[in-house]
């Protein structure tokens, strides 16, 4: 039996116009081969009239829950199989810190940094103290570079720090060098997209406006170093307990030896026409429909070995 496939799109969160986009891409793009329906969500809740028996979900989700892993314990509570990273891989890839750290135990190289709450911020001194380069400002539990301030003295981290109300926050040592942006598709990296944003600083802004923005893939850099980090992006991918696909983000202070850390890994990519996943995916021959396919399909397998059962 062929499952029929549910696009999760929307939700509240600050990412909602950009899940809508990933969602109807991939809509269409799945309609090709399965028999999909596109289901936009207006509130943190499943929607009623889905059978388990009948749909494998795909979460084209940004943000909150959806890549928090409250969208995937709801999805694993109700039965359903779905596409992309469980919940516990889900929470800890989009809690930086936790990232940072499964990250670190497994050896791998992240920048230097601290967690902070809103109601107990450090001063722009003691910022300046840690990191004399700069840092970059941002929630600990937010995707797509939602509230991200570069400080790169101490008027800058005290601009950023007035504007920060409530919740979770980290800065992270500002490291100046080349981006680059990896999929990993079922536990293999695909290939290296350089990102080149115009202004220097990639934020939600350059990220989702075309034009913005120039990338470069596969980039152009030195055999050596893309092997370098497509091991990195796969022992990431393997180290926060991953599954299906993800996407891990680097910078490079010196392609050439290679020296770069790991950014961060989002498990729910964005799958808009600027988005990172589709231009890795496609050093590899993947068309958007072939690669949808791909991420959808590991879900379609769990589906039908349970429905043997």
């Amino acid at each position: 039996m062929n499952p029929k496939i549910a696009v999760f799109s929307g939700g509240i969160s600050p990412e909602r116009e950009v899940s809508l986009v990933s969602g109807e891409n991939v809509f269409k793009a799945l309609s090709e081969k399965f028999d999909a329906v596109s289901v936009r969500l207006d509130e943190n809740a499943l929607p009623p009239g889905l059978d388990p028996d009948e749909y494998v979900i795909f979460p084209a989700m940004h943000g909150d829950y959806g890549e928090d892993g409250t969208l995937q314990g709801q999805l694993d509570a109700a039965g359903f199989e779905y596409a992309g990273c469980d919940s516990l891989s889900s929470r800890a890839c989009m809690v930086k810190p936790a990232a940072k750290a499964l990250l670190k135990f497994a050896g791998l190289p992240v920048a230097g940094s601290v967690e902070f709450q809103a109601g107990c911020k450090p001063s722009a001194g003691a910022l300046g103290a840690l990191f004399p380069n700069g840092c970059v400002i941002k929630p600990a539990d937010k995707g797509s570079s939602v509230g991200l301030s570069v400080a790169r003295d101490s008027d800058g981290a005290e601009k950023a720090l007035s504007g920060i109300e409530s919740g979770s926050w980290m800065a992270e040592e500002l490291v100046k060098g080349r981006e680059f942006s990896i999929g990993v598709i079922c536990g293999r990296a695909a290939g290296v997209v350089e990102i080149i944003p115009d202004g220097g600083v990639y934020d939600y802004k350059r990220k989702y406006t075309a034009g913005s923005t120039r990338y470069v893939y596969p980039a152009e850099i030195p055999p050596h170093a893309a092997s370098a980090m497509r091991a990195a992006a796969e022992s990431a991918f393997r180290a926060c307990g991953c599954r299906d696909f993800a996407r891990v983000d680097f910078i490079a202070a010196d392609i050439g030896k290679p020296d770069f850390v790991i950014l961060e890994i989002n498990t729910l990519p964005g799958m808009t026409p600027t988005s990172l996943l589709p231009k890795s995916a496609s050093c590899e021959g993947y068309s958007f429909e072939s690669l949808c396919e791909k991420l959808v399909g590991e879900a379609v397998k769990r589906f039908s070995i349970r429905a043997k059962r």
